[in-house]
């Protein structure tokens, strides 16, 4: 009977659902929700220029999808019809379209919402946007729980530090599937992460679908699959209810097949053959620096040392030559007045009689002969003091006097002054000159303005200063001639005249005695004259008579005079040779750093980082950015004795996403006191992983961080060089204010950093330019040499002496670097040694050169085999980029063969050059007996090619060392070995000081 009842219903049914066929209505039985969630964060509308453009592929990918969503009919005679809808998202979720039927206004009302889309470009909560399309699907969709789909088209970003505000994606992805809801994960181009990607897709569906791809193809397939996957899930769910048609009678069942015979078993396959040894993996690279812990608690104070003895007195130094005899000196001034004549006796004064007229001029007489000097009188009684007498005519010049003996030896003199600071070094290269911009329009004229009152009378100033004298005018006409005046009164006499030159001498006959003079009136009695000087000492006497002999000795007699100095001696034979002293690159580091007074000054100054804290940095990155900050404040403080405390130099940090994000650290925030605390701060930082508004951050920055007008500004923005095309402010905000600084990095795609915007941070066009600086990774932030040239341009205005020990070839050269790249070097050794090495080339290709000199270098590694790396150039661009992409070999070592490759290849350049080898080594050699070693040195040394040696460590063969470098190992020459052989105890010592100062030096001199 139920039997019966059953296939009734099942008739009623199939009758019921032909009727509906004959009057041509449509199914609904067979619905299926499909709902787009499209990511539009900053990973993805900023990833690639022209900005955007992933945002408008994924976008074009959604309106084709929908454009294919046409009904499907199954043979059960069900129909698939379509609702969709979509959502896109950032940080917060935006609904595009609510899911609804996909008739053709259905289609044409979607396709025009998500074409009004526009990306929010923040962060990425993946997570609340499979949740919020969840609950679209179970509130908005078909009572046909299996029949529910999502496409989630995003690029799996941010992969890890980044805390989802809505529970996580795996979790949001598992509650989508525990309610049916089956996820098809899309990639934004082929390359995107495929772990997050798996994540969100169900078990059957983790396929490398893609929306945008170079091939249009990809994106076809993408869009083919997923719908053939949905038809064929969506059949046997449509097409399994109980209304089917009549099935006919059973049919007679037929006769059972025999058995088949059990087929025979085959034989064993051969054993393979064991597989080869695997290579042994290279050393990984070393890890990445750990941030600077907090400063330790002060130490105890030591106890005092004890005073150290007095030195020992220096040995006397010997007397200096005698000095060249000097010019003749000047002519001596006039003599002294002569001594007044003796008084005259007194005459009877007559009367005065008349002028009489002036007489005629006389003859010059001829002058006397001199006359013989008299025996000196006896010293007469003082007379009284007689009248002045007439001023005596000037005596002639004395003739000089013989040379007295030399004096003694005076005491040392005091130490000189110090010298003057030196000049400044030359100035670096100048820049390449920026394109001109285009012409602002003009600006409209201004409206002219009312006329102002005119001001009453002002009161009357103050009398101005007495002006200054005027210049003489122009002589006037010349006035008519007077009258000739009285003779005048003869004028006093006038001051006396310079000597003039002597005449030649007379030869004149002496003349008659003139008749005496009257005699004057007697003049007062003179004062006691004072006592006079003992006379001089007169001739020796005759000797005396023989005494008569004594047997008792005399009185020993008093010391005599010093004897005038001897002659020189003879010069006395060498002494043995004393240890190398320093050289001359090592003399000027010494003078460097005991000087306190030429030490370089750097600051005070106000520094500023502004740092991209966005989605494209990613959490690894932002602590790799804490970390460079760190390094620069720790260089600054520790080499360039910078004092960050606020008040001196001032410090601060700025992290930045969108607008409205900016958070600055500084040492003038009331919370922090110390550098110690600053440093804390930057540590704690999070990264906020949303949007990029540069320019807006730039402009804050300018007023957030406010420094002293009297002290260096400078800025260092650390980004991708990326930035929001909705930010209008422009990104120069800082060009008028600091020194800028412009660190662009690749961001987590690897995408290369925007030049253009980084220049425009720099001010590449303004006044005063800054820098541009461009790394592939974040992790090269902290390369020792990119700290070097950052500090160094931070302080780039401080004055110091020049201490670059530079170096000049006079004839051209030719320098190989023989580089050791076997097992015992080590691969962190090897990529010190590409930096030594690159530095040494950087010095030799800068070098100062002669006309027509030309100085060239060439890289060959070496170990059990040589390879060539860098042919001759002079070009320091082309060597370094060589050099940095030499591999590590991690063989045996081979001396022998290499540096019989590098002489043949010498040997076969030009003849005019010098020939200079360096080779690095660490003294041992696997396949190289010493002999081997001597014949290849000794060939370098008769084809003129000079062999310099660079021994690493204190495990080094000597006797190769030994014939290496003199060509000999048993006879070893201590002075050629100082010149061409340097050891240094390890390789980090090779980047120490100024030992490539001192190599470079060397081998240009020789």
């Amino acid at each position: 009977m139920a039997v019966k009842i059953l296939f009734l219903l099942v008739s009623l049914c199939c009758t019921w659902n032909s009727l509906l066929a004959q009057n041509g209505a449509h199914f609904s039985d067979c619905p299926v929700d499909l709902y787009f969630v499209l990511d539009t964060s900053e990973s993805v509308a900023l990833r690639r220029q022209p900005y955007k453009d992933l945002v408008e592929l994924a976008k074009s990918f959604t309106i084709r999808f929908v454009e294919r969503l046409n009904n499907w009919y199954y043979q059960c005679d069900q129909t698939l019809e379509w609702n969709s809808g979509a959502l896109h998202y950032s940080d917060e979720v935006r609904k595009i379209y609510t899911l609804n039927r996909m008739n053709q206004r259905g289609k044409e009302d979607m396709i025009n919402s998500i074409r009004l889309v526009e990306y929010i470009g923040k962060g990425t909560h993946t997570d609340c946007a499979i949740r919020k399309g969840t609950e679209e699907l179970l509130l908005g969709g078909s009572h046909h729980r299996e029949n529910k789909y999502m496409i989630v088209v995003t690029d799996g970003h941010p992969i890890e530090g980044y805390k989802e505000p809505c529970g996580g994606l795996e979790s949001a992805a598992t509650d989508a599937k525990n309610q049916g809801i089956k996820i098809f994960p899309v990639a934004i181009s082929p390359d995107e992460q495929a772990t997050r990607l798996k994540h969100i897709a169900s078990d059957r569906y983790r396929k490398n679908y893609t929306a945008t791809s170079l091939k249009d193809s990809d994106v076809n397939d993408t869009i083919n699959d997923i719908l053939q996957t949905i038809y064929s899930e969506v059949e046997p769910v449509c097409c399994s209810f109980e209304c089917q048609p009549l099935t006919g009678s059973v049919g007679i069942p037929g006769n059972l097949g025999e058995r088949g015979s059990d087929g025979r078993r085959g034989p064993h396959g051969s054993m393979g053959p064991p597989g080869s040894p695997g290579m042994i993996g290279e050393v990984g690279p070393a890890g990445h620096p750990g941030m600077k812990g907090d400063k330790g608690h002060r130490g105890i104070k030591g106890d005092r040392g004890f005073k150290g003895g007095k030195g020992s007195k220096g040995y006397p130094g010997k007397d200096g030559l005698d000095g060249d005899k000097g010019e003749a000196g000047y002519d001596g001034l006039p003599g002294c007045i002569g001594s007044p004549g003796h008084p005259g006796g007194p005459g009877p004064q007559g009367l005065k009689g008349d002028i009489g007229p002036f007489g005629q001029k006389g003859l010059k007489g001829k002058p006397g002969l001199d006359g013989e000097s008299g025996r000196s009188g006896p010293v007469g009684e003082t007379g009284e003091k007689g009248r002045p007498g007439s001023q005596g005519s000037a005596g002639d010049a004395g003739e000089r006097g013989d040379d007295g003996p030399p004096g003694n030896d005076g005491n040392n003199g005091d130490g000189g002054p110090l010298g003057e600071p030196g000049l400044p070094g030359p100035p670096g290269t100048r820049g390449f000159k920026g394109s001109k911009g285009e012409v602002g329009p003009d600006g409209q004229p201004g409206h002219e303005g009312p006329p102002g009152e005119s001001g009453g009378p002002g009161e009357s100033g103050r009398p101005g200063p007495r002006g200054f004298k005027g210049d003489m005018g122009p002589p006037g006409q010349e006035g008519i001639k007077g009258p000739t005046g009285p003779q005048g009164y003869p004028g006093d006499a006038g001051p006396m005249g310079e000597m003039g030159e002597h005449g030649s001498p007379g030869n004149g006959t002496r003349g008659p005695p003139g008749f005496p003079g009257i005699p004057g009136p007697q003049g007062l009695r003179g004062s006691n004259g004072t006592e006079g000087f003992p006379g001089p000492k007169g001739d020796d006497g005759e000797p005396g008579d023989p005494g008569i002999d004594n047997s008792s000795s005399g009185e020993k007699g008093r010391k005599g005079a010093k004897g005038y100095r001897g002659s020189e001696g003879r010069e006395g034979s060498p002494g043995p040779p004393g240890p190398p002293g320093p050289s001359e690159c090592e003399i000027l580091d010494i003078v460097k750093r005991m000087c306190s007074c030429c030490e370089c000054k750097c600051g005070p100054i106000d520094l500023l980082f502004v740092v991209d804290s966005s989605e494209s940095i990613g959490d690894e990155n932002f602590k790799l950015s804490k970390q460079f900050i760190l390094s620069v404040i720790e260089r600054l403080s520790r080499d360039e004795k910078i004092k960050f405390d606020g008040k001196e130099s001032n410090i601060g940090v700025v992290q930045y996403s969108h607008a409205g994000t900016e958070e600055l650290v500084s040492m003038k925030d009331t919370n922090i006191n110390s550098l110690a605390e600053l440093k804390l701060a930057i540590k704690n930082l999070k990264w906020i992983a949303g949007g990029t508004f540069t320019g807006s951050a730039l402009d804050w920055s300018k007023t957030a961080f406010k420094g002293s007008l009297a002290q260096t500004q400078v800025v260092l923005v650390l980004t991708d060089g990326h930035t929001d095309l909705r930010d209008l402010t422009p990104l120069t905000s800082l060009c008028d204010v600091a020194n800028v600084v412009s660190v662009g990095v690749s961001d987590i795609f690897r995408s290369k950093p925007g030049s253009e915007n980084l220049d425009l941070i720099s001010c590449h066009n303004s006044r005063n330019p800054g820098l541009s600086l461009q790394r592939s990774t974040f992790t090269a932030l902290l390369e020792n040499t990119f700290l070097e040239n950052v500090t160094a341009f931070i302080c780039k205005d401080k004055k110091c002496p020049d201490y670059s020990c530079p170096i000049q070839f006079n004839a051209s050269t030719d320098i190989t670097f023989l580089i050791d790249s076997s097992t015992s070097v080590g691969s962190k050794n090897f990529e010190t040694t590409k930096s030594f090495t690159k530095r040494l080339a950087e010095r030799f290709l800068g070098a100062k050169v002669r006309p027509n000199v030309a100085v060239r270098v060439s890289v060959v590694q070496y170990s059990k085999r040589y390879v060539t790396v860098a042919q001759f150039s002079n070009n320091y661009t082309e060597v370094s980029g060589s050099i940095d992409k030499m591999e590590f070999m991690n063989d045996a070592t081979d001396v022998g063969s290499a540096l019989k490759h590098v002489i043949d290849v010498h040997v076969g350049n030009r003849n005019n050059a010098k020939r200079k080898v360096l080779l690095f080594t660490d003294g041992r050699s696997q396949g190289d007996l010493v002999h081997t070693i001597e014949r290849q040195a000794q060939s370098a040394k008769s084809n003129k090619i000079a062999v310099y040696a660079i021994a690493v460590g204190d495990q080094i063969n000597e006797n190769n060392l030994r014939a290496l470098v003199a060509g000999k190992a048993t006879d070893y020459d201590v002075d050629r070995s100082a010149r061409y052989l340097y050891r240094v105890k390890d390789y980090p010592s090779l980047l120490k000081g100024v030992f490539y100062q001192t190599v470079s030096k060397q081998m240009s001199l020789d």
